[in-house]
């Protein structure tokens, strides 16, 4: 865990340049085997910046719920997008998390003047915008946008779990943890894997 919290400190800079509705964009579930990735954008309300909010990856599933409900009772907009598994297959991992950026950003109900984007790319989006690396440990704006990410596809992940329970997505996300790979090699890939990964790439070839 980061050793201070997150505050609206750096995201303030831009809007006291006039960059304003500040939008923060995030993805999750770049690395899974199965499963979309899922994007969101949040624009916060700078009178009631969100406590206890780092980058998702840094807190704990119990934190990060805590957080999202926050997010969501005192954000002025959020929004979220999937890609899906095909999707990511037909495009590429980075191309398909910058779509899924771009579709959370053109899904706000209001449309930011600027964006702050976590990575080193810009995706496609209805304003300017600037990539900031490591920004979920930089902006409170992209680091909500990491949490609301997280927990949406973690959820979408347990959903999944019930209808294929033999590969423990609700445990694992879609990651390639043994079990995971045990499954896959019993049962075979679902609709929702990631056949140009490996090892499912191997099977497919």
């Amino acid at each position: 865990m980061p050793k201070q919290k997150l505050d609206y400190s750096f995201d303030n800079n831009f809007r006291a340049k006039g960059l304003w509705p500040l939008a923060g964009l995030d993805e999750a579930g770049c690395g899974p085997l199965a499963g979309p990735v899922c994007a969101a954008a949040v624009i916060l309300n700078p009178e009631k910046p969100p406590e206890g909010v780092n980058d998702s990856k840094t807190m704990t599933a119990r934190a990060r719920q805590a957080a999202f409900a926050l997010i969501c009772e005192t954000a002025l907009a959020v929004s979220f997008a999937f890609v899906t598994a095909a999707e990511i297959d037909s495009l590429d991992i980075r191309k398909a998390a910058l779509l899924a950026m771009s579709r959370a950003a053109a899904a706000l109900p209001i449309k930011p003047a600027y964006a702050l984007v976590d990575g080193r790319f810009l995706p496609d989006l209805p304003c300017p915008g600037a990539p900031i690396v490591k920004g979920d440990a930089t902006s409170l704006s992209i680091a909500s946008a990491s949490v609301v990410a997280k927990v949406m596809r973690d959820a979408l992940m347990r959903r999944l779990s019930e209808e294929h329970p033999q590969y423990g997505f609700a445990e694992n996300a879609g990651y390639g943890v043994a079990r995971h790979i045990a499954a896959i090699r019993e049962f075979g890939p679902t609709p929702h894997h990631r056949l140009s990964f490996a090892p499912l790439r191997e099977r497919r070839d």
